[in-house]
């Protein structure tokens, strides 16, 4: 007689059935980067009712419980907190509706998912905690603000992390992509991009606009910087090389006969190793410098960077490992490549500070026939909303069952069997 896997007889547990409620409070009440302050609270609330030790304003707002379930491995399982400053455009009828304090106020959403993020890992805390008769170990919930400012993991490390928490053996997350709900996409090596934002100001000398020649004018020297990053990846990064090089703003003067005495430009760039990040970024150096240099600025330019997101890697053995149990579990057909996504991620900071080897995968959050009709037509970048959109909006179910079953079989995959007690 086949013997149930520890598995399915923690997620025979039951008791997950306030996940789609308590997602959609999270949804109407999003809360932007270190604002994370109701979320945080009822994430803590719900961890004290299963037993965890907690640990709480870590890095701000973040929150952490440990499960200690005697001798065996340390697994640390990790959700994002925050929200987008995005004015909801789904039509949900739990669709959010906040706006921050200021003046004039900012739209609030959870348009990244991250509402799912926290809701499915709850889901698994508390069916690992009702079913810790099936395994062995130590089981990490941490719940991480600020993710969308890069800045949020690393906060947590610095506010000491290590000294709140045993060291993970493994660290585990997940994010809701535009994929048909319910899939799972897992995949080696990088997945996630690495990303530095760059603030560049150029300096000029300004004037009149009707006596250009009196001035050194900084707005066409920005443009001409503009014009050249275009070739970096174009004629300097290798052509199997994935590089994404963005210029998103450009700023400069306030009328338009006045030509002023600086622009500044701010770019993105997301690479998948340090040798072409170190290459794209000194590019980037010589041709702003020799573009100010050919138009006699001034002075140098400056150069800032920030919001860095560090390269998602997965770790070979253990994404084989959580892989093969998310395969048979849900069936080899429901768990896809994941391949390399463009978008950046900072949990990378989180096993790093460990020297904590790491898988993280992609929980589809689309409506399936919508996805599919749009694959047949070719149409998914246009018709498929994605992260970031005031449009995106995962379908609760079969999601949020779907992403609650993956972290407990990932968790299992690296914990160790117990007998029931």
């Amino acid at each position: 007689m086949a013997t149930e896997s520890p598995a399915q007889a923690v997620l025979d547990g039951g008791g997950t059935g306030w996940l789609e409620e308590f997602y959609q409070d999270l949804h109407r009440h999003p809360e932007l980067s270190h604002q994370e302050h109701r979320t945080a609270s009822k994430v803590a609330e719900r961890l004290g009712e299963w037993g965890f030790e907690k640990h709480t304003g870590v890095g701000g707002t973040g929150v952490i419980g440990v499960l200690r379930n005697g001798s065996g491995p340390t697994v640390l399982l990790r959700a994002d907190m925050d929200a987008l400053p995005v004015r909801e455009a789904t039509g949900l009828p739990y669709a959010s509706t906040a706006t921050t304090d200021g003046d004039p106020p900012t739209p609030v959403m959870h348009a990244c998912g991250h509402d799912v993020h926290v809701t499915c890992l709850l889901g698994a805390a508390q069916l690992l905690a009702a079913g810790a008769g099936h395994w062995s170990g130590t089981v990490i919930a941490l719940f991480q603000p600020a993710e969308e400012t890069a800045d949020g993991a690393r906060g947590m490390v610095e506010d000491g992390l290590s000294s709140l928490i045993p060291a993970p053996d493994v660290a585990l997350a997940q994010h809701v992509l535009p994929l048909p709900a319910g899939r799972l996409a897992t995949g080696s090596g990088p997945v996630l991009a690495a990303a530095d934002s760059m603030r560049i100001t150029v300096h000029g000398s300004g004037g009149h606009g009707s006596m250009p020649h009196t001035t050194i004018d900084p707005v066409v020297v920005a443009a001409m910087i503009v014009v050249r990053l275009q070739t970096v990846v174009a004629r300097e990064v290798p052509p199997g090389e994935q590089v994404v090089l963005t210029v998103g703003s450009v700023q400069a003067g306030t009328k338009s006969n006045v030509i002023p005495d600086s622009a500044v430009i701010e770019l993105n760039i997301r690479t998948y190793g340090e040798q072409i990040r170190t290459q794209v970024l000194d590019a980037i150096d010589r041709i702003v410098r020799a573009e100010c240099a050919a138009s006699r600025c001034p002075q140098e330019p400056e150069f800032e960077m920030f919001a860095r997101f560090p390269l998602t890697e997965n770790d070979h053995d253990v994404t084989e490992r959580v892989t093969a149990a998310l395969r048979e579990h849900f069936g080899a057909d429901q768990v896809g490549e994941m391949g390399r996504w463009s978008a950046s991620e900072d949990f990378g900071d989180l096993p790093a500070a460990f020297d904590a080897p790491s898988t993280f995968w992609a929980l589809g959050g689309i409506d399936q026939e919508l996805f599919e009709r749009a694959a047949r037509e070719g149409r998914v970048a246009q018709d498929v909303p994605g992260n970031h959109s005031s449009k995106f909006a995962p379908v609760p179910q079969p999601t949020l069952d779907a992403g609650t079953r993956a972290m407990v079989v990932a968790a299992l995959a690296c914990l160790s069997a117990g007998a029931d007690r």
